[in-house]
């Protein structure tokens, strides 16, 4: 998870996560989505989905990007959004 409130406006956070397959990503973009719905908040828009290389789903003060491996290493946006502070999510117990 990247923290982006010192170097953008446009969002807080982007999570951001690989899948193994487009079915996969589609499968976690849904499941993400729906935990969230049922808690109040409700995507904002949804890109990529259909293709699953790069599903990006808006929830307006955090981003949710879900990638292939080979579609995460070509964009690298950790390296494009270096500026942020990573944020690590401890495991679950």
């Amino acid at each position: 998870m990247l923290d982006l409130r010192e170097v953008t406006s446009f969002c807080d956070y982007f999570v951001i996560c690989t899948g193994s397959s487009s079915k996969q990503n589609q499968t976690i973009s849904d499941e993400i989505y729906i935990q969230l719905k049922r808690a109040g908040e409700p995507a904002v828009s949804v890109e990529g989905y259909d293709g699953g290389e790069w599903v990006l789903v808006d929830y307006g003060d955090f981003i949710v990007h879900i990638f292939k491996a080979e579609t995460r290493a070509y964009y690298d946006l950790e390296r494009l959004w270096r500026h942020a502070k990573i944020v690590e999510i401890p495991p679950e117990d």
